[in-house]
């Protein structure tokens, strides 16, 4: 009798075992499955979802450089993509956007900031003259603001006028020398991209080891 209860308690403990180790195996299994990549809560496992987070990262930066014409072209994509997450993102800055973008006739800007804002709305949608004389009046109120030269800088290189763009983008990096490097990855100034005295202006470290 006694071993039959020895057998018997060897086999309850085999079976405590074996349930054990059916337990670790399990809790590896379920360790094996990592959630989903997230990126501020949205997931980015469907690949139609990663080329929508791509296109709202490119049309945020053009919103931050104020070109909301082409951020809102951009925003437009983004709410047609699967994520309701990115889309109503979108949604938000694309309402700043076509706000910012409305040439608002029953404003009357007077300080040189309100100037340099309608003027930089009109260049956004293609009003090349009254951009410039939203620009001129913010220079005047403003001589020494560096981000009004930058914008007239970039006026001047979408209406064709190198001399001009030069100028005034040398007065910007006078007064701010960041605008250099600014300059350099601003596709406004493409139009320039082949004149030597531009790579002189926004590599001068370049034109120093030279000679």
């Amino acid at each position: 009798m006694a071993k039959v209860r020895k057998a018997s308690g060897g086999s309850a403990h085999h079976s405590k075992s074996a349930g054990h180790s059916s337990s670790k195996s399990q809790k590896k299994k379920n360790l094996g499955t990592p959630p989903p990549p997230q990126r501020g809560g949205v997931e980015l496992v469907d690949p139609r979802v990663q080329a929508q987070l791509k296109t709202y990262d490119e049309a945020l930066a053009l919103f931050h450089q104020q070109k909301f014409a082409r951020a809102k072209q951009e925003l437009e994509e983004v709410l047609k993509g699967p994520s309701k997450e990115l889309a109503d993102r979108a949604r938000m800055h694309l309402k700043i956007a076509e706000q910012r973008m409305k040439p608002s006739q029953e404003q009357n800007p007077r300080s040189a900031e309100e100037h340099y804002q309608r003027g930089v709305a009109m260049m956004n949608i293609g009003r090349w003259d009254d951009a410039r004389e939203s620009l001129d009046k913010a220079r005047k109120a403003a001589p020494k603001a560096d981000h009004i030269h930058y914008a007239l800088a970039a006026l001047d290189c979408l209406t064709g006028e190198a001399d001009s763009a030069l100028e005034n983008l040398k007065i910007a990096i006078q007064l701010r020398p960041e605008n250099r490097y600014h300059a350099r990855n601003d596709e406004d100034f493409a139009f320039l991209q082949e004149d030597p005295r531009f790579t002189e202006l926004l590599y001068p470290e370049k034109d120093g080891l030279a000679s």
